[in-house]
């Protein structure tokens, strides 16, 4: 679908994008941390497929950030939302490096994996409804903080107004008191 995106700069972990999410997916956040995907692992020098979830349709779940898994999954998985498919290729350094992963994995293989980012999901203890509720709260406390700095200007604006017209009453005043005196002397 697209060029292969470097995802880490030395061409350690590259993306290529073979599905698009739908524009309003979800990504992996702090708050949903928690992925589900389907993927299918090859040896890029043959092929050869050492590991599927596809054959009996289970699902892989990780939390990203946490080692759990290849160094090149945290970095990509972090890059795709919900739906998306991609193909993602791991150097050895991003990926089970010198020592392998015995019997499997040979030393300083290349994998090329393809993955679909199933669902996304918050912590065990928290929740969608309790992450949605947090940002509710914050987004409240935003508007009490801007309600209460728009009502502190508008204090702010009245005495600035309130002082204009004493300084102006009593200008008059003074204005008044000229004009008077001036009378006085013919």
């Amino acid at each position: 679908m697209g060029d292969a995106i470097d995802l880490t700069g030395d061409g350690g972990v590259t993306k290529k994008i073979v599905r698009r999410s739908k524009p309003d997916a979800i990504a992996p956040s702090e708050s949903l941390p928690l992925v589900d995907v389907h993927y299918e692992g090859t040896f890029a020098d043959t092929g050869e497929v050492f590991d599927t979830t596809r054959e009996d349709n289970t699902i892989f779940s990780f939390e990203i950030g946490t080692g759990s898994v290849i160094k090149a999954w945290d970095v990509a998985l972090r890059t795709m939302k919900v739906g998306e498919v991609a193909v993602i290729t791991c150097k050895p350094e991003y990926a089970y490096g010198s020592a392998g992963s015995p019997p499997d994995i040979p030393p300083d293989a290349t994998l090329v994996f393809e993955v679909e980012l199933v669902a996304c999901r918050p912590r065990r203890g928290s929740s969608v409804s309790s992450v949605s509720d947090e940002r509710a709260r914050l987004e409240e406390l935003k508007k009490q903080r801007e309600m209460a700095a728009a009502s502190k200007e508008e204090e702010k604006k009245k005495r600035e107004e309130a002082k204009a017209a004493a300084a102006a009453r009593i200008q008059a005043k003074l204005e008044a008191k000229k004009g008077k005196g001036k009378g006085k002397a013919k």
